[in-house]
Parts: C-alpha cells; sequence; structure tokens
C-alpha cells in the first residue's frame, strides 16, 4: 500500500498561524471538506500522516518509509493534479516555482530537494499562503466539493414546507438533515446539508453555502453566499461568507463576514466582528512570521479566531482582528485588532494571561458536551502553545 505523507510548508505554515497552531495546514476546512479530505478522496486508499510542528507530531503522528509520496498540505487538489502526483517515479516531482506540490522517493532527497525529474503542474492550483486565502476561496471550494460528494447520489427529499428560489438540483440533503421551514436560494451556487444537520424553519440561506454533519442553523438566521459551517456547529444572526471549521458556536444575533473561526470557539449573543474600515480603506492584518500588522491589498477582512476562543454578550469586534488560542474577551469597548494566545480581559479593563489550568478545566466542560475527550496530547499541544505565545505578549 502506498505511503502519503502531507506535509507542512514551513512558511506558509507560519502565514497561517493561529489556525496552525493547533493542527497541521490540511486539516483547515475550505469547502465541505478540510483540505486532507479533498487529497484522500482523489488519491485514494493509502497509509496517511503528517509532517508538521515539532510539538504537532505527538497529536498528528508521522510515519515516514523509504519511499513515501509527499504531497504539499496547502494546496487544493484537482483529479487531474491528483492523478499526475500518483504518476510520478521514484524521484520525480511536481514543482509550481519554487513550491513543491508533490514528490515520490526517499525523505532524505525530499528535504535535500535531490530530484531526477520535475514537472509542472498539469493545471496551477489554488493554494492557501494566507488567512484571507480561506474565506476568499471558500464560495469556489463548497460548489467543487460539492460536485464531488453528490455525483451519482440522491439528496433525501425537499420538504413541502422548504422554500425554494434557484435550482432544486443544487440542493443535497443527507440522511437525517432537516430543512423544514426554511428559504433556500441556490441562485448563485449550490447548499449542501450533512447527515443529522438542520437548517431552522424561517432562516434563510443563500449558496454557496455548506452545513457538515450536525450543524445547525437558528431560528430566522441570514446566511450569505461562501460559508461553510463545520460538524456540530451553532450559528445564527447574520453570517457571510465565513468559514467555521468546526464545533463552534455563533448561536445568537451578531454579525461575522470575511472570516475564519476555529473549533471551540463560542461568540457570545450580539457579538458583531467588522469586516470593513470606515473609510473603505485597505485593511491591515497581523502577520504571526512578520510580527507586524501587514497590508492586505483587500477591503473586505473580518475575524480571525484560533480555537478555544471565547467572546462575551455584546461583544465589538473591528474589523480585521486576529485572536489568538484560548482567548477570552468581554466587556465593553474594542480590543486591539491583535491579541495574543491565552489572553483574556477587555479594551477598559485590560488584560491578562489565562489560568492555563482553569483553561482546561473549561476545554473539558465544553468539548464533553460534543462527546469528545481533552486527551494527553491535547493538553501537551495548548501547553506548549501556551510557551510559545509568550513573545507576543
Amino acid at each position: 500500500m502506498r505511503n502519503i505523507i502531507i506535509y507542512d510548508d514551513n512558511e506558509t505554515r507560519k502565514q497561517l498561524l493561529p489556525l496552525t497552531y493547533t493542527r497541521p495546514i490540511a486539516k483547515i476546512r475550505i469547502g465541505i471538506t478540510t483540505i486532507e479530505e479533498k487529497w484522500q478522496s482523489m488519491l485514494g486508499e493509502a497509509r496517511y500522516s503528517w509532517l508538521t510542528a515539532s510539538y504537532l507530531q505527538e497529536k498528528f503522528p508521522l510515519s515516514a518509509e523509504k519511499t513515501n509520496l509527499m504531497i504539499a498540505g496547502h494546496v487544493l487538489p484537482s483529479p487531474p493534479l491528483a492523478e499526475q502526483a500518483l504518476s510520478l517515479r521514484e524521484g520525480e516531482a511536481i514543482l509550481d516555482g519554487e513550491q513543491v506540490i508533490a514528490f515520490n522517493g526517499k525523505p532524505e532527497d525530499f528535504d535535500n530537494r535531490n530530484f531526477t525529474k520535475v514537472f509542472a503542474p498539469t493545471e496551477r492550483p489554488v493554494c492557501i499562503n494566507k488567512l484571507y486565502d480561506i474565506f476568499e476561496a471558500n464560495s469556489k471550494a463548497i460548489t467543487l466539493d460539492f460536485n464531488r460528494i453528490t455525483k451519482g447520489r440522491a439528496s433525501q427529499p425537499i420538504p413541502n414546507t422548504a422554500t425554494v428560489i434557484g435550482d432544486a438540483s443544487l440542493i443535497f440533503i443527507e440522511k437525517g438533515a432537516c430543512v423544514d421551514g426554511a428559504f433556500l436560494n441556490t441562485k448563485n451556487g449550490p447548499i449542501y446539508v450533512g447527515e443529522n444537520a438542520e437548517i431552522m424553519e424561517c432562516a434563510c440561506v443563500r449558496g454557496p453555502f455548506a452545513a457538515c454533519n450536525d450543524a445547525k442553523v437558528k431560528i430566522g438566521a441570514k446566511i450569505y453566499e461562501g460559508t461553510t459551517l463545520g460538524p456540530f456547529c451553532k450559528v445564527g444572526g447574520e453570517v457571510e461568507n465565513t468559514v467555521f471549521i468546526g464545533y463552534s458556536n455563533k448561536a445568537h444575533d451578531g454579525f461575522i463576514g470575511d472570516a475564519v473561526v476555529g473549533e471551540w470557539c463560542n461568540l457570545g449573543g450580539g457579538t458583531t466582528a467588522s469586516n470593513l474600515k470606515n473609510d473603505y480603506g485597505e485593511i491591515k492584518l497581523w502577520n504571526y512570521a512578520a510580527q507586524r500588522f501587514e497590508r492586505t491589498g483587500r477591503q473586505f477582512v473580518g475575524l480571525v479566531m484560533g480555537d478555544h476562543c471565547k467572546t462575551g454578550v455584546n461583544c465589538m469586534i473591528n474589523t480585521a482582528t486576529v485572536l489568538g488560542v484560548g482567548v477570552n474577551i468581554h466587556g465593553s469597548g474594542f480590543p486591539r485588532n491583535f491579541v495574543a494566545s491565552f489572553m483574556e480581559g477587555s479594551s477598559n479593563a485590560g488584560f491578562k494571561d489565562v489560568n492555563l489550568k482553569a483553561f482546561f478545566t473549561i476545554a473539558e466542560r465544553v468539548m464533553s458536551r460534543r462527546g469528545v475527550v481533552l486527551t494527553e496530547d491535547n493538553r501537551s499541544m495548548n501547553d506548549n502553545i501556551y510557551t510559545r505565545a509568550k513573545k507576543y505578549k
């Protein structure tokens, strides 16, 4: 059986912090599935493992053999690209400029970039190099995933109580899902409703949209194009062009747009996160690699939230705010546009370090509600992130 290693390009991993503090790049969800799941669906049965930051390897172990197929975790695959990767002979690689997309061969040859033959990709791939690439590519990724996942399959019937605007064939409802009384608009793209997911009555959803398994859209929610709800996410209020990776809640009123939310996050009722400056000017975003705010060349960038973040009731979040892992914001006023990992407080009262023991107690409580255990490798990972975060405070 082929041994496939999905690897993190180190510089790209730094660009995608804080999301990559807690996962390899390929574990990021974009479209309906994670990047890793896209590759697996196209590369087929194999032994898969990860080459990522050393402190993550306990949770995401590497299994290397004498010869491996190395795949770049920040590249969104297409069937032609996956087929090209599978066709590589030992020593051969696919390079896009200087970036190695795939390599088949010995680990030492990969490390030393010792390639017997180099090919250009059959088609220019979509790469996730910056945080804003995730939500900017999400609409197209939903459509591509929808076509792949639903091909040759039959949707559950759309109930008579649901109102469909556009092509009903662009709605796919998995087993156990419910859309009774929902308004579903497919004029701009498909709508995917995963197993046991629910779009409640009077919720308005515009495609491209994906609700993964066990996700919920609350009563009267307004969900716009380019939005993905990962597994077990619960969302209400107004959401636009946003990726919830999984297990996170924005269950009440408030707006979020052009944003990425990690796992195990909770946005309190009324929390609103701006995605546009008052002067309509170019947005700067905190960059961990540069350790400063950098120009994005973009007018719309919202909230980027690492795992295990919380906001209190009626919190106000400024345009292009980056929250690290384990951040807890409450109180009035706008916090600054970057809050380092494991900090809690408000703009008025100031911020202090999160107590790590208390963090683990809360994390256990939150995760157990979804039947997930806070494992020792999770504790070790967050302990390591806690130490690394000190240089940003």
